[in-house]
């Protein structure tokens, strides 16, 4: 009889069918949470804003071992964590850098390193080494590679110790230790809160533990329904959407974030979104009846039907030969250029919008 899930590590009961870690039965390997999951996509508990950052954050310290931390490159500014040392003290970390594939390959992996190594700094992280992963969706040749690399970096820096996964939800976490174990048990899905608990295996002489996707209260993965989190969350390589423009513009991203710009001459906008959020463009000057009249129509998908919950960002004026990103956390962003004298954005209250020197 096992104690606990094998696929999100909660503990099992079979008294509550309304709590989290029910089964018909105790011997059964998985609740009935994950068993849904895995065989239907049935969510029958939402736990996206369920499991405090720091409760989880506080078990990854009572662990023994080396810190394998899964940041997603796609979702890069909501999945980095400000000064994680301090809060993590004394452990080693590793970073892997996942979802590689989703970004386009014009984009080399060298600029990427140097571009983390930048992002590190600003933020006042320290790890040992950076791995580029990804390609675990599919079986092959790369992906081997990025799981020999990762079996390389556990016997360089953990020796005989233990390794710690850990991670921002949806960051691909729990499906690389999948991949790494050599199996199917852990549950994994698009839905924040997949993995409730800490899940121990044996791995090459060593403990690895799996720990649950930190949660990340300014991204709206945080608050999506699971149908959206399919559409907003890219596995496929992105296809940059690219417009020239000569006069103020605005760009909705589905009904889920607006981007204004105005524009003293050329300018050039590009946006890096998944391939099923569809980018309306138009004039400045119809936005506000566009979003009153078709917000949850043809501005879809939508958090609600109403445009006053958004709030308002202000971006810095951008000279011709700058390039800056606009990264609306759990969505995407727009890089842009040209001669632009203003950048407004507006997005859902509480979700975070980050201006940046441009990634690609």
């Amino acid at each position: 009889m096992s104690e606990f899930c094998k696929g999100c590590g909660v503990k099992l009961q079979n008294e509550d069918q309304n709590a989290i870690g029910y089964t018909p039965s105790l011997d059964a390997p998985y609740c009935q949470r994950c068993f849904k999951l895995r065989h239907y996509g049935d969510l029958t508990i939402n736990m996206q804003q369920g499991i405090a950052t720091e409760q989880t954050l506080k078990k990854i310290n009572d662990l023994e071992g080396v810190i394998f931390w899964t940041v997603d490159l796609f979702n890069l500014e909501s999945n980095l964590v400000s000064r994680i040392n301090r809060r993590l003290p004394g452990k080693k970390i590793v970073l892997v850098l996942t979802k590689r594939d989703v970004l386009p390959q014009t984009l080399s992996d060298a600029k990427i390193y140097r571009y983390i190594e930048q992002r590190l700094a600003q933020e006042e992280i320290e790890v040992v080494d950076v791995i580029i992963a990804g390609y675990m969706l599919k079986d092959g040749g790369k992906c081997e590679e990025v799981l020999d690399e990762i079996h390389d970096a556990v016997n360089r820096y953990a020796h005989n110790q233990n390794v710690i996964f850990m991670g921002m939800a949806n960051s691909g976490k729990s499906t690389l230790v999948n991949k790494l174990l050599g199996s199917a048990d852990l549950t994994i899905s698009r839905n924040p809160g997949t993995t409730l608990d800490v899940i121990e295996r044996d791995w090459d002489g060593r403990k690895l533990y799996d720990t649950p996707g930190l949660e990340d209260a300014k991204s709206l993965l945080t608050y999506l329904p699971s149908l959206v989190l399919k559409e907003v969350i890219p596995t496929k390589p992105l296809k940059p959407y690219v417009s020239q423009i000569y006069e103020d513009q605005s760009f909705a991203v589905g009904g889920l974030a607006r981007l204004d710009v105005m524009c003293k001459g050329k300018a050039s906008v590009v946006g890096y979104f998944s391939l099923s959020v569809p980018i309306h463009r138009g004039k400045l000057d119809d936005a506000d009846r566009l979003w009153k009249e078709h917000l949850g129509g043809l501005l879809s998908p939508n958090i609600d039907d109403t445009p006053q919950t958004m709030k308002a960002w202000n971006g810095p004026c951008i000279k011709p030969k700058e390039k800056i990103d606009v990264v609306i956390h759990g969505l995407g962003w727009f890089s842009l250029t040209g001669n632009i004298r203003e950048v407004r954005v507006y997005v859902h209250q509480g979700i975070q919008v980050t201006f940046r020197k441009a990634m690609i």
